[in-house]
């Protein structure tokens, strides 16, 4: 097996590959609300969402695709319990930002420094909290599953 068999079995580096991408959907949406009129605290907040809703999508059919739910309700159940996980690591993110911007010195206290530094801490507790709180079997699906 090669190098890059093994490492794309890791489901960190899936996540983590996720959550790059959902990195400019966040920032996008960022400057989107500031240009909105939103402010950087309310505006990063709305971004926050929108990035992990985003991530959540990206993370059921990559990073845990075989622990997905497959029922509306269980969907919907995962979706809150993607963001309810993830707002953890969404107060860190978005609380090192606030810090960064309110309190840092120049040039530490950048919008895009503060972004960048927020959603890196965040991404470790996401991480975590989705694999042992989200992404788990279906009840439903599994009671459904065997010989057919």
């Amino acid at each position: 097996m090669t190098l890059l068999a093994r490492l794309s079995q890791m489901s960190i580096l899936r996540f983590a590959v996720i959550g790059a991408l959902g990195m400019p959907v966040d920032w996008a949406a960022l400057h989107l609300f500031l240009h909105l009129g939103t402010g950087p605290y309310f505006g990063r907040v709305l971004a926050w969402l929108v990035a992990a809703t985003f991530t959540w999508a990206g993370n059921r059919y990559f990073t845990f695709a075989d622990q997905r739910s497959h029922s509306f309700t269980g969907t919907m159940a995962e979706w809150g319990r993607f963001l309810a996980a993830n707002a953890v690591g969404g107060l860190v993110n978005v609380g090192l930002y606030s810090v960064m911007l309110r309190f840092a010195p120049p040039p530490f206290n950048d919008i895009n420094l503060a972004f960048i530094s927020g959603v890196l801490l965040g991404l470790a507790f996401n991480f975590v909290l989705s694999k042992k709180m989200v992404f788990r079997p279906d009840p439903v699906a599994e009671s459904f599953k065997g010989p057919i």
